[in-house]
């Protein structure tokens, strides 16, 4: 890999330079962590398994297309690297207790083996995508900190959980190093309207093609929305900061219901809004809201995009594509119809 770029940590500390392996660096958070790495100066390699359907692959970047469970693609993704940003899950919360021998098997285990293969390659550290939304449950007090009562109601937040104790577990036998950042309800660009993952996007996007928002429930779920660059920030700084062995929470610090983004949806779309209420979902706590100040004081991060402006930047980049109107049968689909595929290398 070519020569990094040299930084300085904010407290003035000298910051590793890192070559990064970003798994699940394709998706919607890993292609942003992605773009905030090569940003900073960062050599970045990605494992994935497929391309982002909205946006092509950098020219900078070294890609290989695999799953967790090829044991010899993820050995060669590990060649020189320095940190690792786990990004790869296959299971979302609301489906994840459908099947959760699938979710251990895919998540738990594919983990498991990553860090193993991690300990081989000689890497560092690794800093994990967990979930400040699922891992702590209910709700004892709000804002929850990084201290609460973990007592997920999800095989997602279980898995979740699971693999934090294993990176603590692999830091006492083989000394790599990790940190766990806990995030809570990312949005943006890339975030894919069609798995209906994420009010905000889904939202947006419904308006935007005619159609009617749909809320389990009474509206007043209270969820914790932050920007996506602001979550990517985070990994970057924890990748480059010499912190290791903790968790820390990644959000907006705010709470916002259902209700409150519906309004929202309104104000920045300039149009009605209809809403079809369905029954309440057992897997949705009431309220879910992060304290950030460990991360402020730790990683000296904050949150620099508010919920109007990053809408409104999600809400320009919903309409710069061609997702189809209601009932034109037409798929989404790019309005620049250039090839999405560069020269790439791929894995067996």
């Amino acid at each position: 890999m070519a020569p990094l770029l040299s930084s300085r940590w904010p407290f003035g500390e000298e910051v590793f330079d890192v070559r990064c392996l970003v798994t699940g660096g394709e998706g919607f958070v890993g292609s942003h962590v992605v773009d905030s790495l090569v940003l900073h100066g960062h050599e970045v390699r990605v494992l994935a398994r497929s391309c982002n359907e909205f946006r092509r692959p950098l020219s900078c970047v070294d890609y290989i297309w695999a799953s967790l469970s090829n044991r010899s693609a993820v050995s060669s993704a590990l060649s020189g690297i320095d940190v690792v940003l786990h990004l790869a899950w296959s299971t979302l919360p609301k489906t994840s207790n459908d099947d959760p021998a699938l979710d251990i098997a895919d998540n738990v285990i594919g983990t498991v083996n990553l860090l193993e293969d991690c300990v081989r390659a000689g890497v560092r550290k690794v800093v994990f995508a967990s979930s400040g939304g699922t891992v702590y449950g209910v709700p004892r007090v709000l804002p929850i900190h990084e201290w609460h009562p973990t007592e997920p109601i999800s095989s997602y937040g279980i898995s979740k959980l699971a693999v934090e104790k294993y990176l603590s577990l692999f830091h006492h036998l083989f000394g790599l190093q990790w940190v766990s950042l806990r995030c809570s309800n990312p949005y943006g660009e890339r975030q894919s309207p069609s798995r209906l993952q994420g009010a905000i996007t889904t939202f947006l996007h419904k308006v935007a093609i005619g159609e009617c928002i749909d809320i389990w429930g009474d509206g007043n779920v209270v969820r914790d929305y932050v920007y996506v660059g602001d979550v990517a920030e985070a990994f970057v700084r924890a990748a480059s900061s010499p912190l290791e062995s903790t968790v820390l929470n990644v959000g907006s610090g705010q709470g916002q219901s259902l209700n409150d983004i519906v309004e929202f949806v309104r104000l920045i779309a300039g149009r009605e809004v209809n809403v079809r209420r369905s029954e309440a979902r057992a897997v949705d706590v009431r309220q879910n809201v992060l304290d950030i100040n460990r991360a402020r004081e730790l990683l000296d991060w904050s949150p620099t995009t508010g919920l109007a402006d990053g809408m409104r930047i999600t809400w320009s980049w919903i309409n710069s594509f061609d997702f189809g109107r209601k009932g034109s049968g037409k798929q989404a689909r790019e309005k620049d119809a250039a090839a999405l595929f560069v020269p790439i290398r791929k894995s067996a």
